[in-house]
């Protein structure tokens, strides 16, 4: 007869019952040494629950991502969060021509219900809190969740967790919009009268101005354009007619927060005590909550990934720290969930082991500290008092202003909010090649010695198997072929005749979903109703931010791009800026469009989401001396080559192009030899001198004599 053994618990897990386990500072056999008692443990003080302990995660395929999540609660993590790929994001199936070379890059694809089963599979969603970073689609993808939910036997009153549900910052920020603002507000109405109604514990709504600072917003700026969003989502939602006037308060206490922790650490923990007093303003004076349990301000957090470099990966380590503790220390503003970038972010998409680190950071503060011991160890500070004042302040006087325009989703329309992020950003790209701005191993502090971390950088990050696309897109053929038809089509007639009308969407879209109607036929059917939009890209009216008197760089820029329209015959050089593909991070495809037009370019920036086949026909219309391609999302591999490919088709090859984004090594040796003239990466932070170097490219095609001596760097 064998011996029957206790498995192991999952690490971080409780140990099992019976089980004696031996205390910190126990003094037994192989612990000598370890310290004295814990100082709570003298002391009698009670420690606060820590904060959900999150990981941003999701790649390749359902169930490659649902092995990754079982792993990393395994480790400790106490909240799920999912990443979606850009696809699932915007809207379209894996088969559509836009979501080429897309499929699961920055996150996981969920086409239909079976991708969410697998996604989720043998974890039990009543017992977990999992944060959904949607938008657009989020309808969509509660409501898979919820059915999956279903399936599994859970009562759905006790699901928890957040869909992040903000359209406002992807219209400004992050470009995963689909519909327009009207249409967008109306379905983000219908998901939050629905959960407080159906799924009481859950989040409808994360407004997020993470992605605002990202795209260049100031402390004053973030707070009041996540605020204004809140007071456009509120007012829409009360005007709508589905909450009675008694459960405003339940409305109001559903109402969450995702925001960004950057490196200036005072400021920072200052923004998150402004937050809370002007959200508590609000929600007392404009919507009459009086109790204040319903008015608290409840926010996640993840610390700034714009801040990571990829000069020096090693140190976003203590970046990542120190951000941490901007949304930690305080006590009063301490966020309710945090998840971490990983140290090398800036180079590609990171390892489990990269995740891990980030993990173990929270986890040392949280358990090892004893941070969570102490009453709110600010109060009573003049300086934190004083710099939130002022924050206040100055918040409530842009909010003010927002508000005059018609709101948020008229400010956004008319074009304000994005033109105002895209000049603080070119303002603060400016401090940063000026040497005003310091960044520590980019800017300053340059020399190093070898990292060991990134010894061999092709190994030092997560690569996509090339091949995963093709699978993904034969199951999602398989899944239509197998499913009831006639079922998926009617669901999609039901959903398109409720979008026609003025009942909730909510009820409609869960049919989809349990019809087995795909991603891209649900948000298809919506378009048909809603139509698209197009976003402002803000550049037209963006102010000059960098200086060109005579003896600057950008002067000298802006006299080599004269006398080369000038040597070309041409009025002014024309630069096409494109975002191929899904990727809706444009921030650095503005900053360049701004710099170049200041430089004496003539800019052809048409915004995000476009075909090769799109940007080559502008590239041929608008007879332009350059194409440059940005790309975060990882698809360059696919989508550069193919543009490169019709220039050559339509007799243009002698057109130089140049591309930006994460681009590993590797690739952009292989981008250099299909013919892209230069590659820059967050590295190349000096935008002006990109801009100098776009012209020597555009004179070495166009076999004019060089004005300088100007390498590309290898």
């Amino acid at each position: 007869m064998t011996e029957r053994k206790t498995p192991p618990a999952p690490e971080g897990a409780p140990a099992p019952v019976g089980t004696k386990t031996r205390e910190r500072g126990d003094r037994g056999p192989g612990n000598a040494g370890t310290g004295p008692l814990r100082p709570e443990a003298e002391a009698g003080r009670k420690r606060d629950r820590p904060w959900l302990m999150r990981t941003y995660a999701g790649h390749s395929t359902a169930e490659a991502s649902n092995e990754l999540y079982r792993r990393n609660l395994a480790k400790g993590q106490t909240g799920l969060s999912v990443a979606f790929d850009l696809p699932t994001q915007t809207g379209y199936d894996p088969d559509h021509v836009l979501a080429r070379g897309e499929v699961g890059r920055v996150g996981v694809p969920v086409s239909h219900l079976g991708d969410m089963r697998r996604l989720f599979q043998d974890i039990p969603l009543e017992q977990m809190n999992t944060s959904m970073t949607i938008n657009a689609t989020a309808m969509w993808l509660l409501a898979l969740y919820q059915v999956v939910a279903e399936e599994q036997g859970a009562d759905i009153s006790k699901l928890q967790g957040t869909t992040q549900n903000d359209i406002v910052k992807e219209y400004l920020s992050r470009g995963t919009h689909v519909f327009p603002p009207g249409p967008s507000l109306r379905l983000t109405t219908d998901m939050i009268t629905y959960t407080v109604n159906r799924i009481p514990k859950w989040n409808p709504i994360n407004i997020c101005s993470y992605h605002l600072q990202e795209a260049g917003a100031t402390p004053v700026q973030e707070i009041a354009y996540a605020m204004s969003t809140a007071i456009a989502v509120l007012d829409a939602v009360f005007a709508s007619g589905q909450v009675p006037e008694e459960r405003r308060g339940d409305v109001v206490a559903r109402i969450s927060f995702f925001v960004n922790a950057g490196v200036r650490f005072v400021e920072e923990m200052c923004k998150m005590r402004a937050f809370g007093r002007i959200w508590d303003k609000i929600t007392r004076e404009r919507y009459g909550i009086e109790d204040p349990r319903q008015r608290r301000f409840r926010y996640g957090v993840q610390v700034n990934s714009l801040g990571l470099t990829e000069a020096q990966p090693e140190n976003n380590v203590q970046r990542i720290v120190l951000e941490m503790l901007a949304v930690t220390l305080s006590k009063d503003a301490r966020a309710r969930a945090v998840q971490l970038p990983a140290w090398n972010e800036a180079l590609g998409l990171p390892r489990p082991w990269d995740q891990q680190w980030s993990l173990r950071i929270q986890q040392v503060l949280a358990h090892e500290s004893d941070l969570l011991e102490y009453e709110d160890i600010f109060a009573g500070s003049h300086v934190i008092e004083a710099k939130v004042s002022a924050l206040v302040e100055e918040c409530l006087a842009e909010i003010d202003r927002i508000q005059e325009m018609g709101g948020a989703m008229a400010a956004v329309e008319s074009g304000y909010l994005k033109s105002q992020l895209v000049a603080s950003h070119a303002e603060r790209r400016a401090r940063i090649e000026a040497g005003e701005e310091k960044i520590v191993g980019v800017n300053c502090f340059e020399s190093t010695e070898p990292n060991p971390l990134t010894a061999d950088l092709d190994t030092a990050i997560q690569t996509v198997d090339p091949a995963n696309e093709a699978r993904v897109v034969a199951a999602l053929h398989e899944w239509r072929d197998n499913r009831d038809e006639s079922r998926a089509q009617e669901a999609l007639a039901a959903l398109k005749a409720t979008a026609a009308g003025d009942g909730n969407l909510f009820a409609a879209t869960l049919e989809c979903a349990r019809a087995g109607v795909t991603t891209g036929e649900w948000a298809w059917a919506l378009r048909d109703v809603f139509g698209e939009f197009r976003a402002p890209t803000g550049v037209s009216s963006a102010p000059v931010a960098v200086a060109a008197e005579e003896g600057t760089p950008l002067a000298a820029v802006r006299e080599k791009t004269a006398r080369t329209a000038a040597e070309l015959g041409a009025g002014r050089l024309r630069l096409l800026v494109g975002k191929p593909g899904l990727d809706g991070h444009s921030n650095g495809a503005e900053q360049i469009a701004v710099r170049a037009r200041d430089a004496g370019f003539e800019v052809v920036y048409q915004g995000i989401r476009l075909t090769p086949e799109q940007i080559v026909d502008a590239a041929l219309a608008e007879d332009v001396h350059c194409v440059g391609l940005s790309i975060l999302s990882g698809s360059h591999a696919e989508l550069v080559p193919d543009v490169l490919h019709r220039l050559r088709e339509a007799g243009a090859a002698d057109i130089p192009v140049v591309v930006g984004g994460i681009i590993p090594n590797a690739d952009a040796a292989e981008l250099r030899r299909a013919g892209v003239a230069a590659v820059f990466t967050p590295k190349d932070f000096g935008i002006t001198e990109i801009i100098g170097r776009i012209v020597d490219e555009i004179r070495k095609a166009s076999k004019l004599d060089p004005l300088e001596s100007t390498e590309v760097p290898a």
